[in-house]
């Protein structure tokens, strides 16, 4: 149907609409979630309980807003991670686009990093399932529905999305506290409780003992909160942000890209191709 066709968009009969419960503006007015903007959140909410609240369609509780930050701080940097030194790379590339420089670090967020956290929320939150509601109510309990779940996820030959860090080998630092704000808040529920299960128990299953990292703790602890296991990646790339941000910035003031790639440029050895 062409432009000035009857019942088009364009002064037909047939009324348009695109319903959503985000943002819309008039002339005077800037709504979101139903609020005014101006009158309703500006200095009265703060920006992560505003992500909470746009994605779970409900404002959260201070409780929740604690536990909710937390994992956001907990995310925001780690470092010269691959998704950092991406970032400050191609900001020493293209120096005229930020958004090219912060898009490439979020780029990055995948299942080993960031993506974790979206991985082990997943992982319990698939466990759980199978339990049918009923959850355990001792420590003993939930070892066994852990030790059940390693060993299945170890005979698929699949990794157990949580356990394990490159540089925190006994402990990561961030694990047993982000479990204690969640605590304080009562906020430990079943997700947290799986994973801490999980530590104490894979052992048994793997042959080692490996440390709870703070990506999958991060997942249990969304996952907690109700918010939806298929969007958790996006809240640790919301998170990371921020940190690829400072990252960039820090580019600006004290460069180290050039550094960066001269040092693999000026050591790049060349090499018979392997055969066939």
């Amino acid at each position: 149907m062409r432009p000035n066709d009857e019942g088009s968009s364009h002064g037909g009969t047939r009324d348009l609409s695109f319903p959503t419960s985000l943002g819309t503006s008039t002339a005077d007015q800037i709504r979101l979630l139903g609020q005014d903007l101006t009158a309703d959140l500006m200095g009265r909410v703060s920006f992560g309980e505003l992500a909470f609240w746009l994605v779970a369609m409900r404002r959260p509780t201070p409780s929740e807003t604690r536990v909710f930050e937390a994992v956001l701080v907990a995310l925001a940097d780690h470092g010269f991670t691959p998704t950092a030194i991406a970032a400050r790379l191609t900001y020493l590339s293209a120096p005229d686009s930020l958004q090219g420089a912060l898009a490439a670090g979020l780029l990055g967020g995948g299942s080993r990093f960031l993506g974790v956290t979206e991985d082990c929320g997943r992982y319990l939150h698939d466990v759980l399932s199978e339990l049918g509601g009923t959850l355990p109510s001792t420590g003993e309990g939930w070892d066994a529905v852990a030790l059940k779940a390693v060993r299945e996820t170890r005979a698929a030959r699949r990794l157990v999305p949580g356990l394990g860090h490159p540089v925190h080998k006994v402990t990561d630092p961030r694990t047993p506290v982000l479990i204690e704000i969640a605590a304080q808040e009562g906020l430990r529920g079943p997700h947290l409780r799986l994973f801490e299960a999980i530590g104490r128990v894979h052992e048994q299953v793997l042959g080692r003992r490996l440390p709870l990292n703070g990506a999958g703790v991060c997942g249990a602890a969304l996952a907690d909160l109700g918010l939806p296991v298929e969007l958790l990646r996006g809240f640790a790339l919301l998170a990371r942000a921020a940190g690829l941000l400072g990252q960039i910035a820090e580019e600006r003031r004290r460069p180290i890209g050039m550094d960066m790639y001269l040092t693999v440029d000026r050591n790049a050895v060349y090499v018979e191709p392997d055969p066939d």
